[in-house]
């Protein structure tokens, strides 16, 4: 089994260790590669993909993958990186949104090579103190931890410094994840920068239970479209379930600088011949490797050839989709949340705020009300166009 160690820390942000890594490898048996996802969302965005390619690389290499879906742990909610207590979630919610990402994380993984696990497997027993599991039950993990050594993390000293609750089921949240090592005898777990505490806690507990710890591979976190806030729910979002035109739009509406970085992480190309280019050749490359991974060549070409001709020539897309309203007149910033123009209300204020939405080529007012009694095109930005047509029966 050959692995290119390069290859495989190309991008990574910290490793612990490569000297553990390189003697795991040696061994010429495929990995454990350990990577869990909480079913909190329908959608994956291209933030996921960091970590799905770089768990494809080590596939291409011969390992396996196991991808956890945290059934059990989407029930707290991750609170890495967050100020406060996330909002519980149905086990109805939690089982529609694994179903869709089981679908989009075989756009990437090799299906073959993946063995896709339920952490309610391990976690339910546990918790209901029944000792399923390697490592006895609750009384005997928790045993083995302080509320020191949890609330070190970064995130819960600043919320309590700042008196923000922190819930007991949050401070077990680290020892879930870090027990789905233990569980799955994870070789090497990956997870994004804001990740480390929990991965390392699991190599911890995977000692504790006599395994030979896990590597750890963090990797950077995505920036959104907005170039400034990671990608999430903030609407800087690419989606995987994107339409072919969305997604190369939002890839081109990304800085010249955080191009790289896209390159860097969600690509195999070697970037200095790259940076001989033209930025918008550059850049309009990206986009199109992106959406043909999601969609096709065929889409990618098409959303490709649809970008020069609306942008370079400042035309009218030839197609372009609609949306019937529900009533007439509606204010601007319900129009685009009902359209799907916009995300929320607070995004829909902002993009009228700033002058970004035209309806029939005139700028709409952030606070009017919209009458429509015949079609009519809005244009939100650069890239994206949309039919209103009349309530029915109007």
């Amino acid at each position: 089994m050959n692995t290119d160690m390069k290859k495989i820390l190309r991008g990574a942000q910290k490793v612990i260790s490569e000297t553990e890594l390189a003697a795991k490898l040696k061994k010429g048996k495929p990995l454990r590669i350990k990577l869990g996802v909480d079913p909190t969302a329908p959608d994956l965005h291209l933030g996921h993909t960091v970590s799905l390619t770089k768990l494809r690389q080590f596939q291409d290499a011969g390992h396996l993958v196991v991808f956890i879906v945290g059934d059990y742990t989407a029930r707290i909610g991750d609170p890495s990186g967050r100020s406060e207590t996330r909002p519980p979630m149905s086990p109805a919610d939690i089982e529609k949104n694994a179903k869709t990402y089981l679908d989009q994380v075989f756009k990437i993984l090799d299906s073959t090579k993946t063995e896709v696990r339920r952490n309610s497997e391990w976690l339910a027993p546990l918790f209901a103190n029944q000792g399923a599991a390697a490592g006895g039950n609750i009384l005997s993990l928790l045993s083995h931890h302080t509320v020191q050594q949890l609330t070190e993390r970064d995130d819960f000293a600043k919320r309590l410094k700042e008196g923000i609750p922190i819930s007991l089921l949050e401070l077990l949240y680290p020892l879930m994840q870090g027990y789905d090592s233990v569980a799955i005898r994870a070789d090497v777990e990956l997870g994004g920068t804001d990740q480390l505490f929990n991965l390392l806690m699991g190599r911890q507990m995977q000692k504790d239970a006599g395994q030979e710890p896990q590597v750890v591979m963090t990797l950077p976190l995505l920036e959104g479209t907005d170039g400034v806030k990671k990608m999430s729910k903030y609407g800087n979002t690419v989606a995987l379930n994107d339409a072919s035109a969305d997604m190369f739009g939002k890839i081109m509406a990304v800085s010249d600088d955080l191009m790289w970085k896209y390159y860097e992480l969600l690509t195999d190309e070697e970037i200095p011949p790259l940076k001989a280019l033209h930025p918008m050749e550059a850049k309009q490359r990206l986009a199109e490797q992106v959406v043909r991974r999601y969609h096709g060549g065929a889409a990618a070409q098409e959303a490709r050839n649809a970008f020069v001709h609306v942008f370079s020539r400042r035309a009218t897309p030839e197609k372009v989709s609609e949306h019937r309203l529900s009533r007439s007149p509606m204010p601007a910033a319900e129009l685009l949340v009902e359209s799907g123009l916009a995300p929320s209300k607070n995004e829909a204020r902002r993009l009228l705020q700033q002058g970004a939405v035209e309806l029939a080529g005139r700028r709409v007012n952030g606070d009017e009300a919209v009458s429509v009694a015949e079609p009519v095109l809005v244009k939100v930005g650069k890239r994206k166009f949309l039919k209103i047509l009349p309530p029915a029966g109007s």
